[in-house]
């Protein structure tokens, strides 16, 4: 959660990182077809990496080509390569004074020198992050440049009822900190001077470290234990012992106007990762991360945008920077191995997760994640384990805990440990009685094993009636009037789940056996061949049989059940 909203800021920048990502139309000279057009075709897709390759072949070529320039920076910046992206922005300022991203990127270098003379003369010169925020960096480099005075007078005059001048009123308070007015950063955070703040959680530790320095130890812990009710962690609790201790907390929130200003940024992304396209919000995430390597919060924010872009070879690593020492370990670890896993290396992903169970055994949410990516990858008899584990970590049911324990009744059931599954389904139903995947799974193996049908057809109704578009919900419904020898109520059901998703196997083999029943015989092999022709080499065999439907195909419905010893089909006088 951001500390403070952010007014849409940039759109001209917003607008002139997509031209640069996409390259604007433009004559090719010979030879230059190549790099040039897969500089452009990497922008489009956001590979940074071949962005950066490309885009440095094709300006060599056309070394004054402010678009492949301006590419060529976000792919930089995206990359988290400031100190390459630095001359590309002197040579596009150089020919175009107002470009924003070179701007951006000179005006950032600037700081991270901390040459705060420059700062101030950059942002004279038209070199800015955007509205009210130029106000934070400016005062911030006054202070830098030891006018602390000039710097406090500056923030003060933002208007605190005015985003972002609430985002200013903090960080004046983090200054008057920083320069040892713990007082007067105690009255801007308590709202007595320019009304009640909205604090995050680097807010409400920032102004109890200030209490702390204040010797208002009882007053710091008040503040955690209304911010934080249900508990805030290991980092949370053993402050809260230490300040109940009386020990004295140090100001450690912001530790020079560097820090400070890589704030900026970093609130800045979180205000717009849900408002912009991840290449943008990357900018200022990376320009956090640049100006101060610790800021965790930025470094995990990057990693997030990456894995949302695919980029997963640049996400996993991103996510591996976080300490242990930091608060977001335990969730980044978790999404790191996310990450892996969708980078198709589950393996890993298991690693990660079995070191993080040996690390945090009393977190129930890293025993189920590993539970997950075991059973994700069909090892369901290992899967047990962790699940059963997260349970017992739970002391009181929630409504919440309805997946962990849905998700352990899939493995008993693919187990063949049936008994166990339907008491974790109907555990999931009692903790969320309407969730329509778990009324559809439990309503389509009640179905497939001849149990409670009139109870099955209800769940499976319920579940379609609240999720009316999905397909595979629709075929269940589909499936148990088929058992029940509805066969014309059958074929409606799946026919609609068959609009709803026309390729899936088991669907097309389902409508397949129904139209069958109802006679319409050569359409029950149409959808017999399409069913085969999507089976695809990972298909779950215990779901779909290729064998199975190629005897169908062979000898029909009728002689295939006879085969396996089931059930006739339920024949009207029609049907005879």
């Amino acid at each position: 959660m951001p500390l403070f909203t952010f007014p849409r800021l940039l759109p001209a920048l917003s607008l002139s990182i997509f031209i640069g990502l996409s390259g604007a139309p433009m004559a090719i000279a010979d030879g230059f077809a190549g790099p040039y057009l897969a500089a452009r075709h990497a922008g489009i897709t956001g590979n940074f990496s071949a962005s950066v390759e490309y885009g440095t072949r094709a300006l060599a070529q056309d070394p004054e080509n402010v678009d492949l320039m301006q590419g060529l920076l976000v792919a930089q910046i995206g990359l988290g390569q400031f100190e390459l992206a630095l001359p590309v922005a002197r040579r596009l300022q150089g020919l175009s004074p107002d470009n924003q991203i070179a701007g951006l990127v000179l005006l950032v270098s600037t700081i991270k020198t901390e040459n705060w003379d420059g700062v101030q003369a950059s942002l004279d010169n038209g070199n800015s992050v955007g509205g009210a925020l130029d106000l934070v960096i400016r005062a911030w480099a006054q202070i830098g440049a030891g006018r602390i005075a000039e710097g406090l007078e500056t923030f003060a005059g933002a208007d605190p009822s005015q985003d972002p001048g609430q985002f200013a009123s903090y960080h004046h308070a983090l200054a008057m900190a920083l320069t040892g007015d713990y007082a007067g950063a105690a009255k801007i955070l308590s709202g007595e001077a320019g009304g009640a703040l909205h604090l995050d959680r680097a807010g409400i530790l920032a102004y109890v470290q200030i209490l702390s320095q204040l010797e208002r130890n009882p007053d710091a812990v008040e503040l955690i234990e209304k911010a934080f009710p249900n508990g805030g962690g290991d980092t949370i609790d053993t402050l809260l012992h230490e300040l109940q201790a009386g020990k004295p907390i140090a100001f450690t929130a912001i530790a020079s106007p560097r820090d400070a200003t890589a704030d900026v940024f970093s609130s800045l992304a979180q205000s717009l990762a849900r408002e912009l396209e991840p290449p943008i919000v990357l900018l200022y995430s990376r320009t956090a991360e640049f100006l101060n390597p610790n800021l965790y919060q930025a470094t995990f924010l990057s990693a997030t945008l990456l894995e949302t872009m695919e980029l997963y070879d640049l996400a996993v690593p991103q996510y591996a920077k976080i300490p242990e020492s930091s608060p977001l370990y335990l969730t980044a670890s978790l999404s790191h191995a996310e990450a892996l896993r969708r980078w198709q290396r589950p393996d890993e992903a298991i690693e990660v997760l079995e070191k993080l169970a040996l690390s945090h055994p009393d977190a129930p949410d890293v025993h189920k994640t590993l539970g997950d990516s075991l059973r994700f990858l069909g090892r369901c008899e290992d899967a047990i384990a962790p699940y059963d584990r997260a349970v017992a970590l739970f002391e009181t049911p929630q409504a919440r805990q309805w997946p962990l324990f849905f998700a352990r009744g899939i493995c008993h059931e693919q187990l063949d440990q049936w008994f166990e599954a339907e008491a974790d389904f109907r555990k999931a139903l009692e903790l969320n009685p309407e969730q329509p995947s778990v009324l559809n799974y439990l309503g389509y193996s009640l179905v497939e094993k001849r149990l409670s049908l009139d109870e099955a057809m209800d769940m499976i109704e319920r579940a379609v009636a609240a999720r009316p578009g999905d397909g595979f919900i629709t075929d269940s419904l589909g499936w148990v009037y088929y058992r029940l020898g509805r066969y014309g109520e059958a074929v409606v059901q799946m026919e609609r789940a068959i609009e709803l998703i026309p390729v899936d196997p088991v669907i097309n083999d389902h409508l397949g056996d129904v139209y069958w029943a109802v006679g319409r015989k050569l359409e029950a092999e149409f959808q017999w061949s399409r069913a085969l022709s999507f089976v695809a080499g990972d298909a779950d065999l215990n779901e779909v049989n290729p064998d199975r439907i190629r005897r169908k195909l062979e000898v029909g419905l009728d002689v295939v059940l006879q085969e396996e010893g089931a059930d006739p089909l339920i024949r009207s006088d029609d049907d005879k």
